[in-house]
């Protein structure tokens, strides 16, 4: 007598999500909560007066605002849909209803009403981007000569003499665009692609913001 067998519950859809996001970002920020607790905690357990509830308020009012710039914003992508998570809103369109990803001074993708929405998890680096264009254009003078020099940078970063494995050199965040990008022309046309672009507010993140200002000022306007 064979025992039957229980098929195992589906995946869920975000477990298949490639996610980017900024690792300067979330370190920065993460180093920030940590500054502004300590002091915040030391004016609580030490201040008299109205100073501790001052300080509440200051760690009330800055923690969510640190949360929504550094550690919040995230891009998540399936085959589906493009998630947005930036420091206020979180934007889902579906790749049936994006018309673009842009890549300028800052990173966006439009859709088809030509809305622009910025990836805040993916700034722009024009730093990185010069860096990159010098390694290439390295790389590419090497490979010009023949391949005849060892040196690192024209040659790979083991001095091959051939081109990397990953193609051009790219800044990482137009990295994480051209991904993005090849995403949607592999998926725009899909049957399940379709539907309505939804924009949510980050309420989890205003909230307490605005009570933490509310609750500052009224402590600055009692004097």
């Amino acid at each position: 007598m064979t025992t039957p067998q229980h098929p195992s519950p589906p995946p869920s859809p975000d477990s298949r999500d490639r996610i980017y996001r900024s690792p300067a970002g979330v370190v920065g920020g993460v180093l920030l909560l940590a500054l502004v607790a300590w002091l915040g905690v030391d004016a609580i357990v030490v201040g008299e007066g109205r100073t501790p509830w001052t300080a509440l308020a200051v760690m009330l009012f800055l923690a969510p605002l640190i949360v929504a710039y550094t550690v919040r914003p995230a891009v998540f992508a399936d085959e589906k849909r493009i998630r947005v998570r930036n420091p206020f809103r979180v934007i889902v369109l579906p790749w049936g209803r994006i018309a673009s990803l842009r890549s300028g001074y800052t990173n966006e993708v439009v859709d088809e009403d030509g809305t622009k929405y910025q990836l805040w998890a993916l700034p722009v680096s024009l730093r990185a981007r010069n860096k990159a264009a010098r390694q290439e254009a390295r790389r590419t003078a090497g490979d010009s000569r023949g391949g005849t020099s060892g040196g690192r940078g024209a040659f790979g970063r083991r001095g091959a003499g051939v081109a990397t494995a990953d193609g051009p050199q790219r800044a990482e965040s137009d990295k994480a665009v051209d991904e993005l990008r090849q995403l949607m022309e592999a998926h725009e046309g899909a049957a399940d692609a379709s539907g309505g672009v939804t924009v949510r507010w980050a309420y989890e993140v205003i909230a307490p913001a605005a009570v933490g200002a509310v609750l500052l000022a009224v402590l600055l306007g009692v004097g």
